[in-house]
């Protein structure tokens, strides 16, 4: 009777470990990778930001802001931790 009680659980369990391997984890290290490559940020970068308008960096206001040129004469300042999707010139090859 008390090997039935814990049987009930193993499914549960299972389900748990199924999620954090195909979801919980690879997110995490989506994350994690967002937030060192936004870290490193310099004068010139061409990125994409969260709104999909892409431009380059003309400087680096604080450590969570920075200017964007979007045109010619047209500059932005975008919060860096949320604003910035992605680089446009990244010398790494993507997996």
């Amino acid at each position: 009777m008390e090997g039935s009680g814990i049987g009930q659980f193993i499914p549960l369990i299972l389900i748990f470990v199924i999620f954090y391997f195909f979801l919980i984890r690879p997110q995490q290290k989506k994350v994690k990778e967002h937030k060192a490559m936004v870290e490193s940020l310099k004068k010139g970068d061409k990125v994409v930001t969260t709104g999909g308008i892409t431009g380059t960096i003309t400087r680096v206001v604080d450590n969570d802001k920075v200017e964007v040129e979007i045109s010619d004469n047209v500059i932005v300042t975008i919060v860096r931790g949320t604003g910035i999707q992605s680089l446009m010139n990244s010398q790494e090859v993507k997996k």
